[in-house]
């Protein structure tokens, strides 16, 4: 049994795994940085410890910092939460090599699945489901564009260390390949220093699909279903919602046990989604695998009643799933989330600064994960997600309409929010149809010119 965790983390995410181990009577540690000195997840947890001035490098990622916090209070384990070092396969060896449990998969196992190329030619070889393209790193652009002839055009290059949409260009003929490939290639090494890229065949309307697992430590492998996060702006996911309209029971319950059988067989250990597009044709491909708890795992939580991050950390204490679990996964409803992110509606662009008035809705099947509160300064140095609204209802029809009065409650003064926007979006016919794919926004946005 865990007496104490470090929170690795800041923001909603941060509070989310305080409440977790409160609930396990599991002390918490928070770290926090010197913009964050008033936030929520600082007040709520047992103690605090401030690890250096506001840019990421010198605080939230900076290991030595994080690891001097963990030793000075004596914690057990460290949970990572998402982004920041939550896929840092380096991180996680050092938390071992000072003996404190990392809260996620073994170190070998996130540094095979961050490395995509990798992860895609690990996939392909236990017969999970691929995209047409390159056999690992393409070296130059005269490779890639073997490649993209033999797949055919267009294609899509991918940073090989790489995730939200960085160090990635979608390419629709030869002659553009060299400088696309140029540019994506700079853009990888900048912002993850390391500028390998990988080369796919480009789906021009997928939909996005992920499936939440959870692994236990004695090979022990259960899907909890998927997730749709169609909707995206520029690779971000906006919305998303359990069960996929497009998944058939048939299709869920093979993929899960696929999934279950591969993850076992490789030695995977706690909670993790694995990614894929979906063709026009209804089939599945594998893109990739997060080896973290998601930013949208409230969605699953809402239709299982399966406490991932709880299951986490129980997990990293040695627990079976069996016992985590107690009994089959049954999904119930349907659930939907919006990110709420402290930004321009129409121009994107970042609103920091204080929230005068902050009113989150409430009522039956309506859960608020945030961090945020009326007097509270958003710094512009951090990602601009202030809340996740996520809502249930029996059905996709009773979820839409739940979500739709929420957001009309949802209250934000003082900052710009994206809650303008996800009223359109859920009130869009074609979202109400199930009709979406990753170019959603884009018809979204057009018809909204169009409209003006």
């Amino acid at each position: 049994m865990f007496k104490r965790i470090l929170i690795a983390n800041r923001g909603e995410i941060a509070l989310r795994v305080i409440c977790a181990c409160k609930e396990l009577g599991i002390r918490t540690v928070a770290i926090y940085s010197d913009a964050d000195r008033n936030s929520l997840h600082v007040r709520f947890a047992d103690e605090a410890i401030c690890i250096g001035p506001p840019r990421l490098s010198l605080s939230y990622l900076n290991i030595p910092a994080v690891i001097s916090a963990a030793e000075i209070a004596n914690v057990d384990a460290i949970h990572p939460g998402y982004g920041l070092l939550s896929e840092n396969a380096n991180f996680a060896e050092v938390c071992e090599t000072c003996g404190i449990k990392f809260i996620g998969p073994p170190a070998e196992i996130t540094r095979l699945m961050g490395e995509k190329d990798k992860a895609r030619a690990a996939m392909k070889q236990a017969g999970v489901p691929i995209l047409p393209g390159s056999e690992g790193v393409v070296q130059s652009a005269g490779e890639a564009a073997e490649w993209a002839r033999q797949v055919g055009f267009p294609v899509i290059v991918k940073a090989s260390a790489g995730g939200g949409g960085r160090g990635m260009r979608v390419i629709h003929s030869e002659a553009e390949l060299p400088n696309l490939f140029h540019a994506a290639q700079s853009e990888a090494a900048a912002a993850f220093g390391n500028g390998d890229l990988y080369l796919e065949k480009f789906i021009e309307r997928p939909r996005h699909i992920e499936f939440q697992i959870l692994a236990d430590s004695f090979g022990s492998v259960v899907s909890l279903g998927e997730r749709e996060c169609s909707i995206q702006r520029r690779h971000q996911k906006l919305l998303e919602e359990s069960p996929s309209v497009a998944v058939t029971p048939e299709l869920r319950a093979g993929m899960g046990q696929l999934l279950a059988d591969v993850l076992s067989r490789i030695g995977y250990v706690n909670a993790g989604t694995v990614e894929f597009l979906m063709d026009e044709d209804g089939s599945l491909r594998f893109i990739e695998m997060n080896t973290r708890i998601q930013v949208e795992h409230a969605v699953t939580e809402m239709v299982t009643d399966v406490d991932l991050v709880k299951s986490q950390v129980r997990i990293a204490m040695g627990e079976k799933l069996e016992t985590v679990l107690q009994g089959p996964v049954i999904t119930r409803g349907h659930a939907i989330e919006c990110r709420i992110n402290a930004e321009h509606p129409e121009k994107f662009t970042p609103s920091a600064g204080k929230i005068t008035t902050f009113h989150p809705p409430g009522g039956t099947g309506v859960r608020v994960d945030t961090a945020a509160y009326a007097e509270a300064v958003i710094p512009p140095y951090y990602d601009s997600l202030i809340a996740k609204l996520v809502v249930r209802g029996r059905d996709r029809e009773e979820a839409i309409s739940r979500m739709t009065r929420a957001l009309e409650m949802f209250i934000v003064e003082g900052i710009h929010t994206s809650i303008p926007l996800h009223r359109r979006i859920v009130a869009d016919p074609d979202f109400r149809a199930g009709r979406t794919d990753n170019r959603f926004m884009e018809r979204l946005m057009a018809a909204g010119k169009a409209a003006g």
